[in-house]
């Protein structure tokens, strides 16, 4: 049978048009492969859970046209052709730059961006009523390679206490690949700077409480256990929202959780083949999300205590103007005290960064007993409209004699070739 062009859904008293609806999006999911409209099914049978996520917010379009193992392309501008009935804010960047943002706040309206190929939904921690003042406080688990599952669990559960000391209520969440989300509702008046600051003081007083297995370092190489990473706050970030698809194998899903259930889950389990069926029996366990909102003055104090004490603030993302307080923004392997951090490659894509440290891996065979798993720093770059992936090994734990030179990069990919750059140079009168 031929594949169809397009299917018409009618949802919310609309006509949703889905274009290529029997493209495969995951060929290797359990139960079988998932189509385009597989995915959209999946979102409108979880529609109220997913809306929680996204309703009311702008949101950068994410887009997998060819499928989950496909090459992906961000947008943060609305595509000029699209109905009337789709509706759009003006959001302002860092870089001083606007655009109109997708805004979705029913079912008809998540459909019609499901069909430009978004597999997983990333809004920004504010409503379009008001742009300025975030009403999410996100906490975000990542784990360094090796961490067993049941670290990122304790640390949760550090992170859900810490945020009750201080009058917030966690909502976890499954991240959709190795780590776990915790949201809060904010009342919104706090700029973002002072909800990220909020947020640094959360990850060093969790830091505090569990040094063993937590850390707030920013610098990947001096990382230990599970990171919390308060740059999440940040304006123009976007984190996978609850009931997002995640562009792996399994179509898994990041999926909301009762506290009773952090300790014994595995994420494995939440796919779009389960969690349907989850959500019917159980409802959604973050549907009291909306009415928890709290207050950041506690964390605000102590945020006000750590630099009275001398803390100075953490290192922000590199496109961010450098902060009134923030330490010189050198990762510690360029320091005068350098830390012996190889490249290995720069990639398009993981997979390719992958193949270049397995061959480098093939050189230096005498090298790899002696690495860690956190040693190898696999790091997603920001590049025009996607991400690409940059390899370095930390040969730290490799006795200096062994220790490889600098060579050149197994794959050496040029993100920004053929750009041509704004003449900033001032004009003569």
């Amino acid at each position: 049978m031929p594949a169809r062009k397009q299917e018409v859904l009618e949802v919310a008293g609309r006509e949703v048009i889905i274009t290529n609806p029997d493209k495969v999006f995951f060929p290797d999911a359990a139960g079988g492969p998932l189509t385009k409209l597989d995915v959209v099914g999946y979102y409108l049978a979880v529609a109220d859970g997913a809306l929680r996520g996204v309703r009311g917010r702008p949101m950068a379009l994410k887009r997998y046209p060819n499928g989950a193992d496909g090459e992906f392309f961000f947008q943060k501008r609305a595509p000029e052709s699209r109905p009337d009935w789709i509706e759009t804010v003006e959001l302002a960047f860092p870089s001083g730059r606007t655009a109109w943002e997708i805004v979705v706040r029913d079912d008809a309206q998540l459909a019609w961006v499901l069909n430009l190929g978004c597999i997983d939904l990333n809004p920004h921690p504010v409503r379009a009523e008001d742009l300025d003042h975030p009403d999410e406080l996100r906490v975000d688990l990542d784990p360094v390679p090796g961490v067993p599952w049941r670290q990122i669990v304790d640390v949760a559960l550090v992170s859900r206490q810490a945020l009750a000391d201080f009058g917030l209520q966690g909502w976890p969440k499954t991240s959709g690949s190795r780590g776990i989300h915790v949201y809060c509702r904010v009342e919104p008046r706090w700029t973002f700077t002072e909800v990220r600051r909020a947020a640094v003081a959360l990850a060093r007083e969790v830091e505090r409480r569990a040094p063993s297995i937590a850390t707030a370092a920013w610098w990947k190489e001096e990382r230990h256990g599970v990171f919390l990473d308060y740059n999440q706050n940040a304006k123009d970030r976007t984190v996978a929202s609850a009931y997002s698809v995640r562009p792996l194998p399994d179509a898994r899903v990041s999926a909301p959780l009762r506290w009773d259930e952090v300790e014994t889950c595995d994420p494995a389990t939440f796919t779009v083949a389960t969690v349907p069926s989850r959500f019917a029996e159980i409802g959604d366990p973050a549907a009291g999300m909306d009415g928890s909102s709290g207050s950041l003055d506690g964390l605000l104090e102590l945020a006000a205590e750590h630099e009275a004490a001398g803390l100075a603030d953490a290192p922000w993302p590199p496109q961010f103007p450098k902060g009134e307080r923030e330490p010189p923004r050198v990762q510690p392997s360029r320091r005068r005290t350098t830390m012996p951090l190889v490249e290995v490659a720069r990639a398009a894509t993981q997979a390719e960064a992958l193949e270049g440290l397995e061959r480098w891996k093939s050189k230096h065979q005498e090298v790899v007993p002696h690495l860690k798993p956190p040693d190898v720093l696999v790091d997603a770059m920001r590049g025009r409209s996607t991400t690409w992936t940059r390899i370095r090994v930390n040969l730290k734990n490799v006795p200096e004699e062994l220790r490889p030179s600098q060579e050149p990069l197994e794959v050496d990919y040029d993100p920004w070739a053929g750009v041509e750059w704004p003449d900033r140079r001032p004009k003569a009168d």
